[in-house]
């Protein structure tokens, strides 16, 4: 494992809570104007706004989460997959970039062109999307916050009985 400076950790620890927030807060805005759709506001001003949103800050700042979070976890101790917690945000965080990328901007795009046109159905997925992903970041929050369920056991580790908590009778 490499190592790196302090400041580089803390570095990279601020980069990754900034474009976190970013991802979260623009989650947040596409979730409010799904519901602003479901409540009256006119699907041809809101629909091409929230495509523009998806593509220029939602979906890069999903990559760029991903991408600092993983040099961040293979340079820092934490290791990409020494902790449970950190392999199940890697999970959890692969899942949404890549539901993003392939399904959620695609549908924004499409309701951007259609506007008013766009069903009921799909006017619904634009709202239950974001409300969903919002949910998942703050469990990858508090994942982060409280980092449950300690180191994984390697197949070395157990083989030679190090890793192991209690011994066994």
């Amino acid at each position: 494992m490499p190592r790196i400076r302090p400041t580089t950790r803390k570095a990279l620890l601020t980069l990754h809570l900034v474009t976190s927030l970013g991802w979260l807060g623009t989650d947040l805005v596409l979730l409010t104007l799904g519901i602003a759709v479901q409540r009256g506001a006119d699907p041809a001003v809101v629909y091409p706004v929230t495509a523009l949103i998806g593509t220029v800050l939602f979906a890069p700042l999903s990559v760029l989460v991903w991408l600092i979070g993983v040099a961040s976890s293979l340079l820092t101790p934490w290791g990409l997959l020494r902790h449970r917690w950190v392999l199940a945000k890697l999970v959890l965080t692969t899942v949404m970039v890549g539901l993003v990328l392939f399904l959620l901007i695609p549908n924004l795009r499409h309701a951007g062109a259609v506007g008013a046109a766009l069903p009921a159905r799909d006017r619904a997925d634009l709202v239950i999307a974001p409300a969903v992903s919002t949910s998942l970041m703050i469990i990858a929050t508090v994942l982060s916050t409280y980092k449950p369920w300690g180191r994984r056991r390697t197949a070395a580790a157990t083989l030679t009985g190090r890793g192991r908590a209690t011994a066994r009778p």
